[in-house]
């Protein structure tokens, strides 16, 4: 009798946990030859409320980290993303990636670690400013986070895509819970085993696996979302989430990119576009 192989069952990450879904259902990842290679959990509405609970009472504490303290995790993050990095090709190329192609996207995963790392206590030079105003006071205008970020990633380029979205969210000081790409799924909970042996606090990066169509809307409408992020063409799911979204003002940010292995989608000013700018009167003579 042939034998037959065991497929690992690939949860949910939320809150530094990694739970099944709540709601027992799950599709089945499959390789580039249709070979069944992996079982996902397919997130429901209520696995998504649980993140968000987790990413709100991560934030406060997350954006009280010192600016050089979060540019030592994503440096921590990077390396351990090397140690691992013949396991993340390896699921690249059961996801349909050539050889060459998934260790090119490895490398520029860990590459763009590295990067927001090094930005981590500098962006705050460039987004700060001291204004002019004519009275006694000192004007300051210096970059807060946001607070929770909901992210729709990427669907092509399953690691870098997600990796290129999350880490300058989190390096502004927001927490995040992120929909992995449904075609290429297996990256996503292997990088949330990265973070979880990392020195990411629990809750800060929350990841689910799911359908789009089934989760856009709660992503777009929750009232304890402050942003979201699409990733993606599709222009009536970007109108739908521009729609809900304004229902509490959340600011809507859209990446409409194909290849996020070019170095324009690498800058500060996706830092800054989770962001908000606060601005403090101070009196010159007290």
């Amino acid at each position: 009798m042939e034998r037959l192989d065991i497929l690992k069952t690939y949860k949910l990450y939320i809150g530094g946990k990694f739970p099944r879904t709540e709601s027992g259902r799950y599709f089945t990842a499959v390789g580039k030859k249709d070979q069944l290679i992996a079982n996902m959990c397919l997130a429901s509405r209520k696995d998504f409320r649980n993140a968000i609970v987790e990413a709100r009472k991560s934030q406060p504490g997350w954006a009280g980290v010192t600016a050089l303290n979060k540019g030592q995790i994503l440096y921590r993050i990077a390396e351990m993303l090397e140690g691992r990095k013949s396991q993340f090709i390896s699921e690249l190329e059961l996801q349909g990636s050539s050889s060459k192609k998934a260790r090119e996207e490895v490398e520029t995963s860990i590459d763009r670690l590295l990067y927001y790392a090094g930005w981590s206590d500098k962006y705050q030079q460039i987004f700060s400013s001291v204004n002019p105003v004519s009275s006694a006071h000192f004007n300051f205008s210096v970059p807060e986070a946001m607070g929770v970020v909901s992210v729709i990633a990427p669907e092509n380029q399953g690691l870098l895509g997600l990796i290129s979205v999350i880490a300058p969210i989190i390096v502004g000081g927001n927490t995040v819970v992120v929909l992995a790409s449904k075609s290429q799924p297996l990256s996503a909970i292997s990088f949330a085993e990265v973070i979880h042996s990392s020195d990411v606090p629990p809750g800060v990066v929350n990841i689910l696996t799911g359908d789009r169509e089934e989760l856009i809307a709660h992503m777009a409408s929750h009232m304890d979302v402050n942003a979201i992020v699409y990733c993606g063409n599709d222009d009536n799911d970007i109108k739908k989430v521009s729609e809900l979204a304004s229902n509490n003002v959340k600011r809507v940010i859209v990446y409409k990119k194909n290849d996020w292995s070019v170095d324009v989608n690498q800058s500060p000013y996706f830092i800054e576009k989770t962001l908000e700018i606060k601005t403090t009167w101070h009196p010159t003579k007290i």
